[in-house]
């Protein structure tokens, strides 16, 4: 019995294609969730980015959501009007602000949370419990190796 080599660019290739296939579902699925609490999608990734009482500075913000300083202020808008967060100018430099979740806002990450690790339960009800723990080891040491990566470049 022979065993069949894989050339590493055929894996490359179907990791390529499957990360790419990954991150598109994995935006349709932030959108669902966004929908159903009455978000934009980029709202939604900016509460998920928001910790119960932690304040952090709008530029770190942005680059965290790696938007501009200009959207990440548009959104801002939309979470402040919504009364999920709130906005406090930096005392030390005026040109940066503070941003934080209020008591609606802390609510709603906690609901949000809540959905998503639900929604997570239910994509691994879907995979065979046995392959459970080798899926997240294989996810993590992918994730590992995707940061290593990046910060290379």
């Amino acid at each position: 019995m022979s065993t069949i080599m894989i050339e590493p660019e055929t894996n490359a290739a179907k990791l390529a294609e499957l990360t790419f296939n990954l991150l598109e579902d994995c935006h349709q699925k932030e959108m669902r969730i966004a929908v159903r609490y009455g978000l934009t999608a980029s709202e939604f990734r900016c509460l998920r980015l928001l910790n119960v009482g932690e304040a952090i500075n709008n530029k770190e913000l942005a680059h965290r959501l790696n938007l501009s300083p200009s959207r990440l202020t548009r959104i801002l808008n939309g979470l402040v009007e919504k009364g999920y967060t709130s906005r406090e100018i930096e005392a030390d430099d005026r040109r940066n602000m503070r941003v934080s979740l209020s008591p609606k806002g802390e609510r709603i990450v906690s609901n949000l949370n809540e959905a998503y690790v639900k929604i997570h339960q239910e994509i691994l009800d879907n995979i065979e419990i046995s392959s459970h723990q080798n899926l997240i080891t294989g996810m993590t040491e992918l994730l590992s190796a995707l940061r290593k990566w990046m910060n290379k470049s």
